[in-house]
């Protein structure tokens, strides 16, 4: 029965253009990997800093094998908890200038048990509209009222702010948006909650390792770590690992460790992981060489799509080339393919309806002739701006 529901399905999925198909890696992550035997530029990692092969990273994690074994056996209220994710707590608390982190096993996790643990029936949540899916699925989760603002409008968002009725009203957005690489008017909105009795949740997946002096995020960039109720960073992308965290005050970490469900019922990250994640939090702070040579080439292709007269602004380390139609995007994504470029199409539902695209992602570990290949190729697949 099943199988024929999933046959329909996935005709229709593959009628619109909306079919996913899985392509494994013959090779580790990094800016060339191999697929089927064949090596590609790869721009559609989010590996940041190239720090996912990272010999200094890697090393740690296999010390930790040697020291904890591999897995970790139950939830860390069982018998999962480690030196190893105290010790990675402390750092990354250190690292955000907070007074507690707690380790989460994805941002995915992070953010449906968050928010779930600080409001629901009778409280208010209030979501931009392009908010990650782990932020939207939070807030449905909540049981609480959710009141979704139009995209980065704080006038908007001051308004349902002021005239929702609810006992507690938190807002959470993404600091960088990881489908547009814009960033959110963070400060504009730290005002908008101060001023309306509202918390405030910030998710810094594509900001952490990116933004800020030290790599800290969009946050530390602006001066506003103290008045950020809950900062989400991941461990996957910039820091090259797995798993995720939330810096925030130590009541509410000790709230989220009785009542975040992903993280009670949850088997623990192994303590490799979080060995790993906590030498990449070194080589982030220390490593500004490593942040200059990723915005050496942020900036390097910004100014490539500009002179291919497409919109592109220096903000983060992603950048969207909007094609609008599914099939138009598969099409771009094929012919890049074949110039030895790989950037996956981004379609509906992960994006609005008629603006897939290309979601093009830069990395400290790439050469500038990496990123001359990929504007090259942009330019002989005959993108320009009428496909905006």
């Amino acid at each position: 029965m099943a199988s024929g529901w999933a046959a329909e399905e996935l005709a229709s999925l593959q009628a619109r253009g909306l079919r996913r198909y899985l392509e494994p890696l013959d090779s580790p992550q990094g800016p060339v990997v191999r697929i089927g035997g064949e090596s590609l530029v790869n721009f559609s990692s989010n590996d940041y800093l190239g720090l996912a092969a990272s010999a200094t990273v890697r090393a740690a994690a296999v010390a930790a094998v040697e020291r904890h074994g591999l897995g970790s056996g139950a939830s860390r209220l069982v018998v999962g908890d480690t030196t190893a994710h105290h010790r990675l707590e402390a750092r990354l608390a250190a690292f955000e200038r907070a007074e507690a982190a707690l380790l989460f096993n994805s941002g995915y996790a992070a953010n449906t048990g968050v928010i779930p643990a600080l409001v629901g029936p009778g409280d208010a949540v209030f979501s931009d509209a392009l908010n990650h899916a782990s932020l939207v699925d939070g807030c449905r989760l909540s049981r609480a009222r959710v009141v979704v603002y139009p995209h980065a409008d704080v006038e908007a968002l001051s308004r349902e702010l002021e005239r929702a009725p609810a006992r507690r009203k938190l807002v959470v957005t993404d600091t960088v948006f990881s489908m547009d690489g814009d960033v959110a008017p963070l400060a504009d909105i730290v005002q908008a909650c101060r001023a309306h009795g509202a918390a405030l949740m910030v998710d810094e997946a594509h900001a952490t390792g990116v933004l800020g002096p030290r790599g800290a995020g969009l946050c530390e960039e602006l001066g506003l770590e103290s008045r950020v109720d809950l900062r989400m960073g991941t461990l996957g992308k910039a820091l090259g690992g797995l798993g995720a965290y939330v810096a925030t005050s130590r009541r509410v970490a000790d709230l989220l460790v009785s009542r975040a469900r992903p993280f009670v019922f949850s088997t623990a990250l192994p303590a490799a992981v979080c060995a790993a994640a906590e030498a990449a939090v070194d080589v982030v702070e220390k490593d500004v060489e490593l942040r200059e040579r990723l915005w050496r080439n942020i900036r390097r292709f910004a100014q490539g799509l500009q002179a291919l007269g497409l919109r592109a602004e220096a903000r983060s380390a992603v950048f969207p080339v909007v094609l609008g139609s599914p099939e138009r995007a598969l099409e771009v994504a094929e012919r890049l393919r074949g110039a030895g470029v790989l950037v996956k199409a981004i379609r509906p539902p992960t994006v609005p309806e008629g603006t897939s695209r290309l979601r093009f992602c830069l990395s400290a570990a790439h050469t500038l002739g990496h990123v001359d290949l990929a504007l090259d190729a942009l330019g002989r697949a005959g993108v320009h701006r009428r496909d905006y």
